[in-house]
């Protein structure tokens, strides 16, 4: 929910910079070496060593242990729990805790999202033993007290008002619950002004009991750190932990199409979202699609609708398009924002570009210029520092996408030809949209 940015300064400041520097020089895919480890408990993780600084970023995920799993009419309490995890555990209290942190330079934060409960560490070797110390007493000792959990409901109640006026904000929540119906992901993450008022202690802490566990637990390592020196604190830190999580089942769900819905709000603009069916991660056809919704409007300023709503026609200053994959659905979606009186021509904009490039699919040029910078911008984004490498070393184990998925992701995107992106382009595109806007009534 929150991250933890800690004052620093003298040697510490310089190292925690560090964290955004030492993988800096990393420009292939093949420079980076993944090892498995097992920890003497059985607790794997994905690492990669680098001792050039004395820094380790850890990033770990319970999969399954997201929203989804709020009980109904407590919705709210995953994401609640995530704001808790470093406000005390164990004999230390909120302010203590958050001071010990200070001090040691540590950075912590957790964050829930639909489908997991994840975690990001940082810390200097030098403070190894202390650093791990409260990161295990965060995960398995939490104390949830009065203050902190008040203080902590109240600012998430206080986003959610804010929120009352936001169109970005009323068009995702429209969003959810239209194209994800009677489902869990319908639910808001942050749950209701209604719901966070239910949630207790208790409810927090039979949360935790239920998640976190070893069978879901997965970890990405990377920096100043052996092995056998990871295999210790991954028993230090997760092994007190049960052996399998109490997860309640979570069924698929297909987007619901072809509806619409209009939420009044007297501002200037109208944003527009509008949802069509995507493709899951594990589907053979994923790089394909990856690739048309590239071209679509995923590339930003070179996509198709950015050039037709932004470029020629200076309707809105961005339009785009992306994938979610989630772990029981997938859609395809678009946005924009527009002056309310436009907010038709743009949605007429936007249904031809999709009739266009589902009958006729893209160029070769338009391919291949996306074949080249889907390559060429994974590095940057993916691997260029340590805290980026943790965290697609953590995105490779929950996708269960393989180990030698980064030395093979260039080919599987070459191995894409146009009639690939073509019948992509028919499959999704030709579905009926849901429309979402959020702007002035009779605009």
């Amino acid at each position: 929910m929150k991250s933890f940015v800690p004052a620093l300064g003298g040697t510490i400041a310089a190292l925690a910079l560090s964290f955004s520097l030492s993988f800096a020089s990393v420009g292939t895919a093949e420079a980076v070496d993944i090892q498995t480890v097992t920890s003497p408990g059985g607790i794997k993780a994905l690492l990669v060593e680098d001792h050039t600084n004395p820094l380790i970023a850890m990033n770990f995920a319970f999969k399954g242990g997201g929203s989804t799993q709020d009980e109904p009419g407590k919705e709210g309490t995953a994401n609640l729990m995530s704001g808790l995890l470093d406000e005390g555990a164990g004999d230390i209290d909120s302010q203590e805790f958050q001071a010990r942190l200070d001090d040691l330079g540590v950075s912590l934060s957790y964050d829930a999202s639909l489908d997991n409960f994840s975690g990001s560490f940082r810390t200097i070797t030098e403070v190894n033993d202390d650093a791990f110390a409260l990161l295990k007493a965060s995960i398995n000792d939490p104390r949830f007290d009065e203050e902190p959990v008040a203080r902590i409901r109240g600012q998430i109640m206080a986003g959610i008002l804010a929120e009352q006026n936001d169109p970005g904000e009323l068009a995702g929540k429209a969003f959810s619950r239209t194209v994800f119906a009677d489902h869990p992901y319908a639910r808001p993450t942050d749950g209701t002004l209604e719901t966070l008022e239910t949630v207790t202690a208790a409810d927090l802490k039979a949360f935790r009991t239920r998640i976190f566990a070893q069978d879901n637990l997965y970890v990405g390592v990377v920096g100043d750190i052996t092995p056998d020196e990871l295999g210790k604190r991954l028993d230090e830190v997760f092994g007190a932990l049960p052996e399998t999580p109490e997860l309640k089942p979570v069924a698929d769900i297909q987007p619901v199409l072809g509806k619409t819905e209009a939420v009044d709000l007297a501002v200037p603009q109208t944003t527009i979202q509008m949802a069509l069916p995507g493709v899951m991660r594990d589907d053979d056809e994923f790089f394909a699609a990856y690739l048309m919704n590239h071209i679509l409007g995923g590339g930003s300023f070179t996509s198709r609708l950015y050039e037709e709503i932004r470029e020629k026609r200076g309707l809105a200053y961005g339009a785009g398009s992306f994938l979610a994959s989630y772990d029981h659905a997938a859609v395809l979606g678009i946005s924009t924002a527009t002056r309310a009186e436009k907010a038709e021509e743009s949605i007429a904009i936007i249904r031809e570009q999709l009739a266009d490039l589902a009958e006729n699919g893209p160029t070769a040029e338009e391919l291949a210029k996306a074949k080249a910078y889907v390559k060429g911008a994974y590095a940057i984004r993916n691997l260029d520092s340590s805290a980026a490498i943790a965290s697609t070393l953590l995105g490779i184990q929950l996708d269960d996408l393989g180990i030698d998925y980064i030395d093979r992701r260039q080919d599987l995107i070459d191995a894409v030809t146009l009639d690939d992106v073509k019948a992509q382009a028919r499959a999704l595109l030709s579905a009926p949209p849901t429309i979402i806007t959020v702007g002035p009534a009779g605009a």
